[in-house]
């Protein structure tokens, strides 16, 4: 059975608009999935139609094997779900969070002590279980999040950008949280704005676009799709007519069989290509000749960047404040968000 199987959900506001158009996914049951896509094009309206906050205009949703309109109740108790603002009571210490979370998702009273400690331990908090929660850091807090969307032990958890706002060391020790659990047997369904964090966590995932699915697949599968290696050159002070050049110059090159593969940026051009490695510093003599100075030439795989420009035609650009002092995880007292 599926984890989740969603079959053409659409879904439009009461104001007319079409947040989710064409939306299809099968999620097998312990798999790690990514949902990318940029602002407004449906991750959040897509992942709160799974949870049953939203319903559905058109097609199918079932999670765990419940439709999400006839069953929302028996999905809610299936699934955890950890929104992009953490749901914790800072007035509670850690443990009171837990604990109330056991008795809100009808934990049998004998078995909530042992799971309180087991899940504090999980996420690192064990040590600072009795401190109210409005001292810890702001990653603590988003582990303590964690730990209230784990209490009745689901099958499926979603994750809606769960590491947006944290300091690099934060957002790590929470990927290996997901992992964890993950290895456990837990389905996870993750949205991120971070695409170095799809790559590493997630064993497939589907970009949306305006609503609908773009593409879906492995991260290598979607990175083998791009068309090669990427080859970035970088010029003096370029000027418009300078880049322009540049394109043309690339375009006439042995490196590029269609006009897509060659995109201008701020400092230069980037060029995709097979040949890339074997025939790029070919391109750099071309450039010279043609009275371009070079100021940074480099080639490197392709990444999930890549994927995402070109799927979109875009670059890939978070919304996010990720330096924010108030997130650092690195004290229980005194810092909070």
């Amino acid at each position: 059975m599926s984890a989740i199987d969603a079959t053409h959900l659409a879904l439009t506001y009461a104001d007319g608009t079409e947040a989710v158009t064409d939306v299809s996914l099968d999620v097998a049951e312990g798999e790690f999935f990514g949902f990318l896509g940029a602002n407004g094009a449906g991750k959040t309206t897509t992942i709160k139609t799974l949870v049953t906050l939203l319903n559905p205009t058109e097609g199918s949703v079932a999670v765990n094997g419940y439709d999400v309109e006839e069953s929302p109740r028996q999905v809610r108790e299936s699934i955890g779900y950890m929104a992009q603002e953490t749901s914790i009571d800072r007035e509670l210490t850690a443990r009171e969070n837990v604990r109330y979370a056991c008795e809100a998702y009808g934990v049998p009273r004998e078995e909530r002590a042992e799971r309180i400690d087991d899940l504090l331990d999980l996420v690192d908090l064990a040590d600072v279980a009795d401190k109210p929660a409005k001292g810890f850091s702001g990653g603590m807090q988003k582990r303590l999040d964690v730990a209230t969307a784990l209490v009745h032990e689901p099958p499926v958890v979603f994750l809606d950008e769960p590491t947006t706002g944290l300091d690099p060391k934060a957002r790590n020790r929470l990927w290996d949280y997901f992992e964890r659990i993950n290895d456990r047997g837990t389905t996870i369904f993750l949205t991120t704005q971070y695409l170095e964090e799809a790559d590493h966590l997630c064993e497939r995932i589907s970009v949306i676009v305006d609503g609908e699915i773009a593409v879906t697949g492995s991260p290598s599968e979607l990175k083998a799709e791009v068309g090669g290696d990427v080859l970035e050159l970088d010029f003096d002070d370029p000027s418009a007519a300078d880049v322009e050049r540049a394109r043309e110059v690339a375009l006439d090159s042995r490196l590029v069989d269609s006009p897509d593969a060659v995109e201008t940026t701020d400092e230069g051009i980037r060029v995709t290509s097979s040949e890339a490695r074997r025939h790029g510093t070919d391109l750099l003599v071309a450039l010279r000749d043609a009275g371009l100075t070079i100021t940074g030439f480099n080639v490197r795989s392709p990444t999930l960047d890549d994927v995402f420009l070109a799927v979109t035609g875009e670059e890939y650009e978070p919304d996010d404040d990720a330096g924010d002092a108030g997130a650092t995880d690195t004290g229980t007292t005194g810092v909070s968000r």
